[in-house]
């Protein structure tokens, strides 16, 4: 092959990955474009490229999976080469033979690799050819349901029925006897149907307490393939990643040099060039023996923790082997130094059933330090819809041993503060103090079984009076007119300034200051008078003598408080200074869980319900989710069908008397719709 040289590359993406790639291409000197959709105008990857190209509308059908327009685009700018990242176009065959047709260098494999390892039947097939082992099972096209219940006897139980065409679980159906096999069988088709557009199936022996763990290979164009060791991947909720290690912490080096032989001999059958990673199923019970999954054709979303241990930046190799250019090292050459641990942030709400959250992004710190690395698609402003994956961004953590790369990752999580979007990153630092995380003994259910047990953290009262400093603080720098603000200003001694905080799962709660920021007390609820003294420059609370740093934003009613490792969401229940024994509000508010569409409305304004009564239906990534009445009232409506909804954005409030509702000026609703 001959060597190209690539001065212009458009990166077929958005997001963290977009950045990460063009940060490399920066480096070796070559000019970057982006393209992006209307809801990506103001992306992060579409300021950092060196020129950007607007794709579409939002929906990635009309935009970022529009193979015609990127390859317009990437002509347009004069592009010699298409990084696809990862998702969207990046395993499409289309798309690669389309680069190709064009005159363009697709950094991947070839249209031909892609099509085999797309296919885990026709992928099991021709790696089983090579001496690669897989699990047990049967995989043919055509397999009607008879073909497979006659096959799992022989198999034996229990089985894993899977779709040949899809990942990410669906279609997916573990079953464990005989009798429940039939139904399963039907449910898989119909998911697998509507998921991909073919119900094709197969069946797999089920591996007990499973590992997940793969390989990355690169392969240049000179015949040259070599592993860059294993990552393990075992801790996923649902089949979707969530944390990732290298090197895993089941392997010995003989097992280790067995795999990554094994992986090598996979890319070898479809003649592979490129980056490509290699998915295994190991027993925890039985370490020693490995089956093959499936080939990703393209960059890992976990690719940092093997350039940390290994100090090759496959990026960069991606790039060079596209070229043309053979590999520089051999694989006795490729050494595996120190831990490296990565975690995926993500726009979710664990303690809501893991339901996506969004908003806009009011303000941003993110970890720095040696032995941290993030990948990240964030800056201050950054809107967090529903139109793409809910991952914000990456925070990997390197260091000697593992559990040194832990205690670092945990750290660095503390040390990332987003404030205006709802985050997994409590959750993830619950899992790393997992017993069983801690000590290495994981598998692909662990983390689904952790999350049954996980509670978000409530509010300390150390945050609670963080939050209303910051109140009291703004209020007191905005230059109103005394009478004006709701700081308890009078002639004479100071009053106190009362502000009231809305807890979840419990009753409000009050925080009383008395004093200036230089001297002050603060009292929760009835409790103790407590010192105060603000540092208003370093934004610092010193509270009995013990100072505390806090990061504060404040928009649309709710503040963004980080203290001490942890980001709470805090309402303020009134602004207003509190006189002794006023009454809570008798109404309950009803608040969108996520952002999203509002797809349908269950009751008219004004209509008495009871509690559990549906009202609206919010959908989000092809989620819907139904809220109901907490609590026996008056509805009143704050929002109507086909409405475009923020998360925790008011959608209803029950009254809990008739005579609350105002009916002089509201949205009305017709009823019930679509």
């Amino acid at each position: 092959m001959t060597t190209t040289t690539i001065r212009t590359v458009l990166v077929a993406n958005r997001g963290e990955i977009a950045v990460r790639v063009m940060k490399t291409l920066r480096r070796l000197g070559i000019r970057s474009v982006a393209v992006y959709s209307d809801a990506d105008a103001e992306a992060l990857h579409v300021r950092y490229a060196d020129t950007a190209v607007r794709l579409g509308p939002a929906p990635a059908r009309e935009s970022y999976l529009d193979i015609d327009t990127v390859i317009a685009a990437a002509r347009r700018t004069g592009a010699d080469a298409i990084h696809p990242g990862y998702g969207f176009l990046s395993e499409n065959t289309a798309f690669a033979a389309a680069c190709q047709d064009a005159g363009i260098v697709f950094i991947g494999p070839s249209a031909r690799a892609i099509e085999v390892m797309g296919d885990k039947i026709t992928a099991k097939t021709t790696v089983t050819e090579s001496g690669v082992p897989v699990v047990p099972g049967i995989a043919r096209p055509g397999l009607t349901d008879e073909d497979l219940v006659a096959a799992a006897t022989d198999i034996g139980y229990p089985v894993l029925v899977k779709p040949s065409a899809g990942g990410g679980g669906k279609g997916m159906r573990l079953v464990t006897e005989p009798a429940t096999l039939p139904d399963a069988l039907i449910s898989a088709r119909r998911e697998a149907a509507a998921a991909f557009g073919d119900d094709t199936l197969f069946l797999e022996r089920f591996v007990t307490r499973p590992r997940h763990i793969e390989v990355q290979i690169l392969a240049d164009a000179h015949g040259t393939v070599v592993h860059l060791g294993e990552r393990e991947c075992s801790l996923q909720r649902r089949h979707q990643k969530v944390v990732e290690e290298a090197p895993s912490p089941l392997l010995d080096p003989a097992t280790r040099a067995k795999i990554g032989a094994a992986a090598c001999d996979t890319a070898r059958s479809v003649d592979y060039r490129g980056a490509g990673t290699v998915e295994f199923i190991v027993s925890a019970d039985r370490p020693g023996e490995f089956f093959f999954m499936e080939m990703n054709t393209r960059l890992q979303v976990e690719h940092p923790v093997t350039e940390l241990v290994t100090g090759i930046d496959l990026v960069e190799w991606q790039v060079r082997i596209a070229a043309g250019q053979p590999l520089d090292f051999t694989q006795d050459e490729v050494t595996l130094t120190g831990h490296a641990i990565e975690a995926r942030v993500y726009a979710e709400d664990p303690a809501r059933g893991f339901l996506p959250t969004g908003g806009r992004v009011l303000s941003l710190d993110e970890p720095i330090g040696p032995g941290v690395r993030v990948d990240s698609s964030l800056a201050a402003g950054t809107v967090v819809g529903s139109d793409y994956d809910p991952m914000l961004s990456k925070v990997i953590a390197y260091a000697a041993d593992r559990a040194g790369a832990l205690q670092r990752l945990d750290s660095a999580l503390a040390d990332t503060r987003i404030a205006g979007v709802g985050t997994n990153i409590d959750f993830v630092r619950y899992l790393l103090t997992d017993q069983d995380v801690v000590a290495g003994r994981l598998d692909t259910a662990l983390l689904d079984a952790r999350a049954q047990d996980y509670h978000a953290p409530a509010p300390s009262d150390e945050t609670l009076i963080a939050a209303a400093v910051h109140r009291w603080i703004t209020h007191r720098a905005s230059g109103d007119d005394p009478w004006d603000t709701h700081a308890g200003w009078r002639i004479g001694p100071d009053a106190p300034v009362r502000s009231r905080w809305s807890i979840p799962e419990g009753d409000p709660v009050e925080i009383a200051i008395t004093g200036t920021p230089k001297k002050a007390t603060v009292r929760i609820g009835g409790g103790t008078a407590r010192s105060l003294h603000v540092d208003t420059t370093r934004a610092a609370v010193i509270l009995d003598g013990r100072r505390m740093p806090y990061t504060a934003a404040e928009a649309d009613g709710t503040i963004w408080i980080w203290l001490a490792g942890t980001m709470q969401a805090l309402r303020h229940a009134a602004d207003v200074a509190l006189r002794e024994g006023q009454d809570a509000e008798h109404t309950a508010d009803i608040r969108s869980p996520m952002p999203g569409s509002v797809i349908a409305i269950h009751v008219a304004y004004g209509t008495p319900v009871s509690a559990g009564t549906p009202l609206v239906v919010v959908e989000a990534m092809k989620m819907e989710h139904t809220l109901t009445a907490p609590a026996d009232g008056v509805v009143e409506l704050f929002t109507a069908d086909g409405d475009q909804v923020g998360v925790d954005q008011l959608l209803a409030r029950i009254n809990h008397t008739e005579n609350s509702v105002d009916t002089s000026d509201v949205r009305q609703s017709s009823g019930v719709s679509r």
